[in-house]
């Protein structure tokens, strides 16, 4: 039976990207509640403004549903850490209810998500306003409890519209109308200016016409935003089952269907047929989810150092002549997906990504929606099945981590539970300039929220056990060559020898397999915490201090 969600209960941002909707731009705003009381009456307040899952007109054409509302200029959403709900008043047998991890927040778990690789004063990379979560077990005076977000749509010239500085100024009114909240700065580096707000942007092109556009593009160069999860109820009007190919769960006889609801939305049956325990009243958890909140430098100018520094060694190896050839052949080996998104698996070769782009060229959707289709159905539409030695995409590439499809089925014909009950939701925007990248000490990298029903068994253990360890894919301590922890081997540092990374090479090519010797940290995390995005009847309950757990 069909699955059909109440749009106007659930917030935005969560069924489908905004991003991809048409709002390049972002704004992220962190609250600390001083009066629990006069932060209900905020909340209350800015109920009007919170934008849900009900769908507007889309460009792809997909339908609303029976209702259809009008695409706001600027979205709203709001979410708790525990301890803001802790502040809120929330009853302490509902509390008691939500998940340990939730409880514990990012930095008490940060040695299990490997963000100490720093060491023992790993903290102070991250940006001032997280210093103090944590602290005292959460009961500093500055530490964070709310974060509302607005996402915008842009101007021609790649601004973002006036109307994101007029609901910024219309939350900050409220704030101080309201009263019992403070606005938490630092969205920087110690001993940086100081910024209120974390600023964020889709990567801008500018056109020879002179036309700006957004591209689903990071701070690296690799296309961005392919594969996310698709789940029961997220689509309408059978549109779910379409874009399940590639991106659901595939059974034993070739058939994808979209993921359970209950992984990615509380009080829904999940994966395992089972709706999680939840906090109490249900209705308080229902249609609701968490998120992980992660802010995370890309160190840019040390990646393109050394991927033309390597690439060299490798195009010498695996018989590239052309430089530009054996740099972009070394990026889709460590990412699983050429720079353009095109995935290894179905383009193993330079001539068979050359063909792949003559036969599925990437168009405009308004242009040619039959070629956008087949496009992104060829970008999505593969396992690898039929590359169980890696030679094709190597078995601990960034893609081949982060969504292992086939790889850990016994069976070796669908996706495997396992596999299943990991795919996370990610949302968020690159942040920083490319124009101005000078030196890593700028800032650019992306701000994700990761979506989740369960930050422990999804996001945790992607984190954990795929992303900074080898095990999955008998790597030993090779750790995802992208976005892993890589020791620099000093002698007497705490995480063992230099980071490698071995590219394997296919049965009878006649080369050897390339290992990627030294390679440095790319990616560190800069702030974070986990947060809960509650649904419209709870965010009602909270504001009216109604929340009964009896």
């Amino acid at each position: 039976m069909a699955v059909v969600l109440d749009l106007a209960d659930i917030q935005g941002n969560i069924l489908t990207a905004y991003g991809r909707q048409g709002f390049p731009k972002a704004r992220f705003m962190l609250f600390h509640i001083d009066r629990g009381d006069y932060a209900r009456k905020f909340v209350s307040a800015l109920l009007p403004s919170i934008t849900t899952a009900l769908r507007w007109p889309s460009a792809q054409a997909i339908p609303t549903g029976k209702i259809a509302v009008e695409r706001p200029e600027v979205t709203v959403n709001i979410a708790f850490t525990w301890y803001g709900l802790l502040a809120l008043g929330i009853p302490t047998r509902t509390l008691r209810g939500m998940p340990d991890e939730f409880i514990d927040g990012m930095t008490l778990r940060a040695p299990m998500l490997g963000d100490d690789f720093k060491g023992p004063q790993w903290k102070e990379a991250w940006d001032e306003v997280w210093f103090h979560n944590g602290s005292d077990r959460g009961t500093h005076p500055d530490t964070v409890h709310i974060l509302i977000t607005l996402n915008a749509q842009m101007n021609p010239d790649g601004t973002a519209v006036a109307a994101l500085e007029k609901k910024t100024r219309e939350i900050e009114v409220l704030r101080l109308t309201t009263g019992g909240l403070r606005l938490l700065t630092g969205h920087n580096q110690k001993g940086r200016p100081r910024q209120q707000f974390q600023e964020l942007s889709a990567i801008l092109e500018h056109g020879a016409d002179g036309k700006v556009k957004a591209v689903a593009k990071e701070h690296f160069g690799f296309t961005d935003a392919i594969g996310d999860p698709v789940f029961e109820g997220q689509y309408p009007d059978g549109y779910e089952r379409h874009f399940a190919v590639g991106n659901g769960a595939l059974d034993s006889k070739g058939n994808w269907r979209p993921l359970a609801t209950g992984e990615f939305l509380l009080g829904y049956p999940d994966e395992g047929q089972e709706i999680a325990g939840a906090a109490m009243p249900l209705s308080f958890s229902r249609n609701g989810t968490f998120m992980a909140y992660r802010k995370l430098h890309e160190n840019v100018i040390a990646f393109h150092d050394f991927m033309m520094k390597t690439a060299e060694r490798f195009g010498a190896v695996f018989g590239l002549q052309n430089p530009y050839d054996a740099r972009e052949m070394l990026m889709a080996k460590m990412a699983g997906r050429w720079s353009d998104g095109v995935p290894l698996s179905a383009a193993p070769t330079i001539e068979a990504w050359k063909a792949f782009n003559l036969k599925y060229p990437d168009v405009d959707y308004t242009a040619d929606k039959p070629g956008w289709a087949a496009r992104y159905a060829a970008l999505t539409n593969f396992t690898f099945r039929d590359d169980p030695d890696g030679s094709k995409c190597p078995m601990t590439a960034h893609m081949r981590r982060t969504n292992t499809r086939d790889m850990l089925d016994p069976t070796g014909l669908g996706t495997s539970a396992l596999n299943n009950r990991r795919r996370i939701l990610r949302r968020g925007l690159p942040y920083g300039d490319p124009t101005t990248r000078v030196s890593d000490a700028e800032e650019h990298g992306l701000v994700m929220l990761v979506v989740c029903a369960s930050l422990f068994r999804q996001f945790e253990f992607l984190q954990q056990q795929w992303i900074n360890s080898g095990f999955v894919a008998g790597a030993g301590n090779d750790t995802c060559p992208l976005v892993g922890n890589h020791s620099d081997g000093k002698p007497g540092g705490e995480h063992g020898p230099k980071a490698k990374y071995v590219i394997p090479a296919a049965q009878g090519s006649g080369h050897p397999p390339f290992i990627v010797e030294g390679v440095p940290q790319f990616v560190e995390t800069r702030g974070g915490e986990y947060f809960f995005a509650p649904s419209m009847t709870a965010l009602r309950m909270i504001g009216m201090g109604v929340v009964d757990p009896t």
